[in-house]
């Protein structure tokens, strides 16, 4: 398993307590040594039962280089660069990690979410090349890439259905055989590159719901309207279901997927880019709310409340909670007191607890719906000035 994180660990967890033996490789010395004690570094539920449990039966061990197996996945990274070009050099990486201790008839998995051809031609073009081998009869590729949530990851890893693309048949029916030992799911197979442009799909149909209603919250501030009893009404109608707004779009994929399509696609997809442009730029409107708020006071407080792309995680990914606070910070208008209840070790700006924030800012703004912010005290925020992006406090 290339790639300890959000994805890998949890996949690499569960086929190790499926009895496989199972070599996670991360390129981070400390994210080995948390594993090997037995120990997560990040934040999901009951993911430290099930590394601990995988650890201790000796079926999961780490490494910082790859070493000789049946199969390998790549789990790492695929951003995007400052031009919005997909960025492959993780991937490109990983596979060059892999080729010297590759034999024939293994098979690689390629699970990041990536651009249409990137199964191709940077694994199974570049591992042909390297070892002279033709793809899908010597070695067989796949591409099965994750769709899972932050914070129901293990759950979702074995009831949700899966989609596996193959360079050929062989390549397809090799991966299935492996997934189908945890996933209770539907898999279904396809070739690669189709894998590929679905899950793209998948996330940009969510971007392109959200920032619906985003512009809704636009439109309805424009107009000096709420939002939430627009959408709550118009919710209404039988075929009608629209979906909250908020401080924009993050994580590692609703963010950055949408661009992969455009970048393949730009004469085409002009929807999504749209789409892609009203969730980007609604940290920018949220920044200015608060700009003019604090223009009411001398030395305004402003306290930010959660910095995670979404509740009750602690993944900081692409996430508008942090870009907001960031700017906030950097535009220098008052003191700028940050919570985030899942945070770790952050060394940017300092966090504070909820009840100093609470108790000392002269501005409120609720970036992330966690569920520590659910009961705090309505009498207290009414002594502030509150900016609900999420509409938890309505």
């Amino acid at each position: 398993m290339l790639g300890l994180g959000y994805i890998g660990l949890p996949t690499a967890s569960i086929l190790a307590t499926k009895g496989f033996s199972v070599i996670g490789v991360d390129t981070k010395q400390q994210v080995i040594d948390t594993i090997k004690k037995g120990n997560i570094h990040i934040v999901e539920p009951d993911l430290d039962i099930l590394v601990k449990s995988a650890v201790h039966s000796g079926n999961l061990t780490t490494s910082l280089k790859p070493q000789e197996a049946d199969v390998f996945i790549i789990a790492v990274p695929t951003p995007f660069k400052e031009d919005r070009k997909p960025d492959l050099t993780y991937v490109a990486a990983a596979v060059e990690s892999i080729i010297p201790v590759l034999k024939k008839e293994n098979l690689v998995i390629l699970e990041s979410t990536s651009p249409v051809g990137t199964t191709e031609s940077a694994v199974a073009s570049l591992i042909a090349e390297h070892k002279q081998w033709k793809a899908g009869e010597d070695f067989f590729v796949a591409h099965c890439p994750e769709r899972v949530l932050p914070g129901r990851i293990l759950k979702e890893l074995v009831d949700n259905d899966r989609i596996i693309g193959g360079i050929n048949r062989a390549s397809a029916e090799a991966a299935r055989d492996l997934y189908s030992s945890f996933v209770s799911g539907n898999i279904f197979l396809t070739d690669c590159t189709t894998a590929e442009l679905v899950k793209l799909v998948e996330n940009a149909y969510r971007d392109v719901n959200i920032a619906f209603a985003n512009e809704l919250s636009l439109i309805c501030d424009h107009l000096g309207l709420r939002v939430w009893e627009v959408i709550e009404l118009a919710n209404k109608h039988p075929r009608v279901n629209i979906l909250r707004p908020g401080p924009g779009v993050g994580g590692h994929c609703i963010a950055v997927d949408p661009w992969f399509i455009v970048d393949a696609a730009p004469e085409q997809s002009r929807l999504i880019r749209t789409a892609r442009v009203v969730n980007d730029s609604k940290p920018h409107f949220v920044v200015e709310k608060v700009k003019k708020q604090a223009r009411k006071f001398k030395a305004p407080v402003i306290g930010c409340l959660g910095l995670s792309y979404k509740n009750d995680v602690d993944d900081l990914r692409e996430s508008p909670a942090l870009e907001i606070t960031r700017n906030l910070i950097k535009e220098n208008i008052g003191t700028v007191l940050a919570c985030e209840p899942f945070g770790k070790t952050f060394d940017e700006f300092p966090l504070h607890p909820l009840e100093k924030v609470l108790k000392d800012s002269d501005i409120i703004v609720l970036l992330v719906n966690h569920k520590q912010f659910y009961d705090v005290d309505r009498e207290l925020l009414k002594e502030k000035i509150v900016i609900d992006t999420l509409g938890v406090w309505r």
